[in-house]
């Protein structure tokens, strides 16, 4: 596997792991007809916006390392009502 695809496949690095699955999954399923997928690119789109912004505060916060764990990404959706993006 290459390096690229490792850090894509990283779940420490990559938050939205489960929605890009996801968008994958229904484009086969759906033998590749993008507006039978459009809510789960939504998703996708929603999952990035919003671990952006949370990047973007930690890194002018100097909050290190930008991008927060797996682990405490599920402590942050946990101490929310809902999951934002879905």
């Amino acid at each position: 596997m290459s390096r690229k695809l490792q850090r894509l496949r990283d779940h420490d690095l990559n938050p939205c792991l489960a929605e890009t699955d996801a968008s994958r999954k229904c484009m086969d399923d759906s033998n590749y007809n993008k507006d039978a997928c459009t809510i789960y690119f939504l998703r996708y789109k929603n999952c990035r916006k919003f671990w952006n912004g949370i990047l973007m505060q930690r890194r002018k916060d100097g909050i290190k390392p930008n991008m927060p764990t797996a682990e405490e990404r599920d402590r942050i959706l946990a101490s929310m009502e809902r999951v934002p993006y879905s």
